[in-house]
């Protein structure tokens, strides 16, 4: 922290998690058709960089009850230098995140006082859904409720993750806390675990933490379907919900991803 400006840096050598997922986005040929140099460094290890800088500030504390919006503008690519900026507001952060020379995400972290209160039951728990179907624009319904298949980070995973992230800061193994850049994650499952997907893409994530999560929790999901609409040729899908570790709730999220990209033409 720059005590005279108010403001922090923070650098990470990107690195794509997903080359060999199911989503073909983060594939260097698939993305190319979609118009990007190449596979994209997933959105949510993109926001979780930007988690850095909230954390370092605020400790435990933001982890406990802080709030967290990520809107990603342009792609991050493998090996590239991110080049993350947080400059204190009235109302806390404003973040950054350049690379190549271009802004890359943009958001905002704050913390609230005291953890908004939400009630379990007005989110209703269902399973993922047993059969997976080729997404089609009435894959995710409005309005419709969608679960997730549990998922941990326990042991040996929950430090690859970390050391996959670039994250450095000790808090996590020190006090076997579970680092809150897995939520989104679950909020990725919510879409991968109720339909089969071509190539997709996280737009951004609105994150109010509830409580500190601890490295091995069990991760679920209990969604919400608030938007689905074509803008531009593409797709887009829009969560409400709440994200559980053992039950019990973590954070509460607003998720936006194009499900169906428009694919570019070739040249």
């Amino acid at each position: 922290m720059n005590s005279q400006t108010g403001s922090q840096a923070y650098r990470v050598s990107a690195y794509n998690t997903s080359k060999l997922s199911e989503n073909k986005i983060h594939d260097d040929t698939v993305a190319r058709k979609f118009g990007f140099s190449g596979g994209l460094v997933p959105g949510v290890d993109v926001m979780a960089y930007m988690m850095h800088l909230p954390v370092e500030k605020w400790g435990r504390d933001f982890l406990e009850r802080g709030l967290i919006e990520a809107r990603f503008v342009k792609p991050v690519y493998d090996g590239e230098i991110a080049e993350l900026t947080g400059r204190e507001t009235g109302n806390g952060l404003t973040i950054e995140l350049t690379s190549r020379g271009e802004l890359c995400a943009t958001g905002t972290a704050s913390l609230p006082a005291s953890a908004p209160k939400f009630v379990l039951d007005d989110y209703k728990q269902v399973a993922a859904v047993a059969e997976r179907k080729p997404v089609s624009a009435s894959s995710y319904q409005e309005g419709k409720w969608l679960g997730t298949i549990p998922r941990d980070w326990s042991g040996d995973a929950a430090k690859e993750y970390l050391a996959d992230i670039r994250e450095t800061d000790p808090i996590y193994l020190r006090e076997g806390l579970g680092h809150p850049g897995l939520l989104p994650r679950v909020m990725n499952k919510v879409l991968v675990d109720n339909a089969i997907l071509g190539p997709w893409i996280h737009v951004g994530t609105r994150m109010q933490l509830l409580s500190a999560g601890k490295i091995g929790d069990e991760l679920t999901a209990r969604a919400k379907v608030t938007g689905n609409y074509d803008k531009k040729g593409h797709r887009f899908v829009e969560l409400d919900a709440l994200v559980l570790g053992n039950g019990a709730p973590l954070a509460h999220c607003h998720h936006i991803a194009i499900t169906q990209p428009r694919e570019q033409a070739a040249a």
